[in-house]
């Protein structure tokens, strides 16, 4: 039985994702501070769902989670660095404290489970790493700079770590969705602090919003990241959505000033 390894797994897409690889016969470990009780899965023979404790903000527990793994599987397949949050507000009035503990959760969580996760893969030789990014790690989004900044800096730990890992059999990809509807939105911490000055963040904020409750389902991207785990030869980097697929790949070839005004104009 393939096993699967996810954090941020109780909720959102990390709960689709688990469900879908479970519901397909993969044995799925779900990471998370806080989650379901164990469960095997409904269906007749297929895979099955265990939650282990762990804080991707603590290296300890992080390692713990792993070794906890490994007593009840020998082999990991794939792991799906998950875990993450949002802040918002504009840059200037943000505290140093929540800059801070975003990077600290979206990045150096993933940063904290990967160490866990590659003596593992790198001993059996095989096996996929898959983190969670967002479209706003190549279109930061304003009034979200720091939860931008945090997944650009996963982008680009992940291609980093593509080479550093590709001669013991390990591949690297991130993926990369636009808006989905999932309860990311409602636990967001928005500060409201210089709304006052920056008069276009109330309302970017909540068009940022209303996108978001609009957007896909949770599903989609669950089965983004099976065909990620599960195909011949994975890409470095995959768009969640065919919208957001268009808007990166005009990124790419339009002018930069050009994209960041019509972000402007979006968001003012």
């Amino acid at each position: 039985m393939q096993t699967l390894i996810i954090t941020g797994g109780s909720s959102g897409i990390g709960k689709a994702t688990a469900s879908l690889f479970a519901e397909r016969g993969w044995r799925v470990f779900e990471l998370s501070r806080s989650g379901a009780p164990d469960r095997a899965d409904n269906h007749s023979g297929k895979g099955s769902i265990t939650h282990v404790k762990c804080d991707v903000c603590d290296e300890a527990s992080c390692k713990k989670a792993i070794e906890e793994v490994l007593t009840q599987t020998d082999h990991i397949d794939a792991v799906i660095s998950n875990a993450g949050y949002g802040i918002s507000g504009p840059i200037e009035y943000t505290t140093i404290v929540d800059a801070e503990h975003q990077m600290d959760v979206n990045f150096m969580g993933a940063v904290r489970f990967t160490q866990a996760v590659l003596p593992q893969l790198r001993q059996q030789g095989y096996g996929r790493i898959i983190y969670t990014s967002s479209v706003a790690a190549q279109l930061p989004v304003p009034y979200q700079a720091f939860y931008s900044a945090s997944k650009a800096a996963i982008n680009a730990m992940a291609l980093a770590l593509a080479n550093e890992v590709r001669a013991f059999g390990i591949s690297v990809s991130v993926m990369m969705p636009g808006d989905v509807s999932t309860g990311f939105t409602d636990a967001r911490n928005k500060s409201t602090a210089g709304e006052e000055i920056y008069r276009s963040a109330h309302k970017a904020i909540a068009n940022m919003e209303r996108d978001e409750r609009a957007g896909m389902q949770p599903e989609q991207m669950a089965k983004l990241f099976y065909h990620i785990a599960t195909c011949h030869s994975p890409r470095p980097q995959y768009v969640g959505g065919f919208l957001y697929r268009v808007l990166c790949f005009l990124d790419r070839i339009l002018p930069k000033r050009l994209v960041n005004w019509i972000e402007h104009k979006l968001y003012s």
